[in-house]
């Protein structure tokens, strides 16, 4: 009962967008599947599939800088609700047509549109919480985003050889779901008011530029770095790990992997509350720590015991705890030092440095898969996390002398 009532005192809001991210993720089965639909349904090897990932990404890019903008500048909420149309239109259009490339530039489309809602998303959050119960709102939209996933990615391992088009149609309803939520019941966006001293960080900056913040925040720019490298690593869930899984388990990769990724889900549904409870009181910076560590170790299990399926479990334990530790990290880090003014454009154009690196990396590590083997590209991957890592211990020891006011 003490890890439910930890969730009690949100706003009313929170909770609309909790519901409503349950609702979206669990027709959430397209993305998982994504690379076995290109190398099992479409024959293409890992170098073609990452330059249609690089490809994805170049749309991506503008995406998240005009999201951004639109966030700071527009109502949050209707930018998601215009957004969720876009997609729910592509998705179920995909449902109707054979697979195809066509196909494919179709959901990447989706996809790109609702990277373009994910500031205003991720600013709404912050908006409707004060800095003390940002981690507690956060851990909240992430716990109910996993527990529509629980079954979402098995589910469309099974689907995958003969009923894919069910997936997609789910995805669009599901979607079309979470928009009437989102639209009927959500009515007051008004931010709240920080009163303790740590809010000084957040004031509006309605005049000044991005580059000004930015130049007045320089370890903002340290932390992108890392969650770049961070997150270019972490990527590879959904890049080296299927097409791994499908070149030695065959038809069964689907399934497998589809299997893993439930457990994803559910490991991140049973520990969000007791992670949160747990260290709620330790700063953001040693819990990115915390999360590097335990997806470095996940990423080494799953390349020392490649092909032994029972290994693929534990692996994936290790990186989601890592992953569930990172998401306490990257939400309250931000909004707690940069003007709440500015909070959609610095989301943007995270999403931007991130998705320039994944594309990057994806095209050296195919190049590298298909020339090199797969233990080279997964030493690599290692490689990045390991000096994310490094770069991460040396941000704890900053961030204390450049924001000592949230360390009160």
């Amino acid at each position: 009962m003490t890890l439910i009532s930890q969730y009690k005192g949100l706003r009313r809001e929170i909770y609309v967008l909790f519901f409503g991210r349950i609702v979206t993720s669990l027709g959430s089965m397209v993305w998982p599947l994504l690379t076995l639909i290109l190398s099992r349904k479409l024959g293409m090897n890992a170098t073609q599939i990452a330059l249609i990932s690089v490809a994805s990404g170049l749309v991506f890019l503008p995406a998240s800088a005009i999201g951004g903008k639109l966030a700071d500048r527009f109502n949050k909420k209707m930018v998601i609700v215009w957004c969720d149309l876009i997609s729910i239109f592509f998705y179920i259009t995909c449902s109707i047509l054979p697979v195809s490339i066509f196909t494919v530039i179709m959901v990447m489309v989706a996809g790109a549109v609702q990277q373009l809602e994910y500031p205003a998303y991720n600013s709404l959050v912050a908006d409707l919480s004060l800095s003390k119960d940002r981690e507690r709102a956060y851990s909240l939209e992430y716990l109910g985003m996993n527990m529509g996933l629980v079954f979402a990615p098995t589910i469309a391992g099974l689907l995958f050889e003969n009923y894919l088009w069910v997936a997609f149609l789910s995805s669009g309803v599901s979607i079309a779901v979470s928009t009437i939520l989102i639209f009927l019941l959500i009515k007051d966006i008004t931010p709240v008011e920080e009163t303790d001293e740590g809010g000084e960080y957040q004031k509006r900056q309605d005049q000044a530029s991005l580059l000004t913040v930015l130049k007045q925040n320089k370890l903002i720019l340290l932390y992108a770095f890392i969650m770049m490298l961070y997150w270019g690593a972490y990527g590879q869930y959904g890049y080296l790990m299927p097409l791994d899984m499908g070149n030695l388990h065959g038809e069964n990769g689907a399934v497998i992997y589809g299997s893993v990724s439930s457990l994803n889900s559910i490991i991140v549904v049973l520990f969000t509350p007791i992670l949160t409870r747990i260290f709620h009181k330790v700063v953001p910076t040693k819990k990115a720590l915390m999360g590097h560590t335990f997806l470095l170790l996940g990423f080494i299990t799953f390349l020392v015991f490649r092909g032994t399926v029972g290994f693929y479990y534990l692996a994936m334990f290790l990186f989601t705890l890592g992953e569930i530790m990172m998401i306490f990290t990257e939400g309250p880090y931000l909004t707690t030092r940069i003007p709440a003014s500015h909070r959609g454009r610095i989301n943007g154009i995270m999403s931007i440095a991130q998705s320039i690196l994944s594309g990057t990396l994806m095209l050296v590590l195919g190049y590298f898969y298909d020339n090199q083997g797969p233990a080279t590209s997964w030493t690599i991957v290692i490689c990045i996390l390991s000096v994310s890592l490094i770069l991460c211990a040396l941000l704890t020891v900053l961030d204390k002398k450049a924001y000592p006011a949230l360390y009160k």
